[in-house]
């Protein structure tokens, strides 16, 4: 099992999906060539993606918050999500929650399991067969902020889901960049609501 970490989210314009980008943790930070591992989401996906990494409470309950209350009102606890499994784009999940010492395992698309993740700041992990079929390579580079957010647009617009097959060894290369609010998520500005992951709405 793999730890993975949230390095981007990639908010698309119509008619493109959104890709929230994946990558192990020991990788995170170091100037060194790694994988990671987009995965296509849908419009609304996506910005609940972006509202809990940016930790963002509304006066009103959302439907994950909806969910967390619940399982604190029942005494159970995100524990962790496991990425187990992917056929072709469509990846998959499992939501690990502990209830009185008790481990329950749900079935989940990864969008949400990630999100309710994100809000417990419980971990994510990844299968190393997962890892194996679906990552890219990439490679940091040192240069401007400006010219790694353009390496960075070439090598995502050059990502596309049918590129993922059992036997993939990999993509080109590119820079990414760790952020931590909002306003870095944004890379490619939403230009209208709406819209689905590519591979149909049960993609991630």
């Amino acid at each position: 099992m793999i730890s993975v970490d949230v390095l981007t989210l990639i908010m698309s314009p119509m008619p493109g999906p959104s890709i929230l980008v994946l990558q192990p943790t020991e990788d995170v930070g170091k100037k060194q060539n790694g994988r990671v591992v987009p995965i296509w989401v849908g419009v609304s996906e996506a910005t609940q993606l972006g509202i809990a990494l940016e930790h963002v409470r509304f006066a009103r309950p959302m439907t994950h918050d909806l969910f967390l209350d619940a399982l604190t009102n029942l005494d159970s606890v995100v524990e962790s999500v496991v990425i187990d499994d992917v056929k072709g784009p469509t990846f998959f999940a499992k939501l690990k929650l502990q209830h009185h010492g008790r481990t329950i395992t749900l079935d989940a698309r990864p969008s949400d399991a990630i999100s309710l993740a994100l809000r417990e700041q419980a971990p994510l992990y990844m299968t190393e067969a997962v890892l194996e079929r679906a990552s890219f390579p990439y490679m940091f580079n040192e240069n401007s902020e400006e010219e790694e957010l353009e390496e960075f647009r070439d090598f995502i617009s050059h990502i596309a889901p049918e590129d993922f097959n059992p036997a993939a060894d990999g993509g080109a290369s590119g820079t990414f960049r760790n952020v931590n609010n909002l306003a870095d998520l944004n890379i490619f500005e939403a230009e209208q609501d709406g819209g689905e992951a590519a591979g149909g709405p049960d993609n991630a």
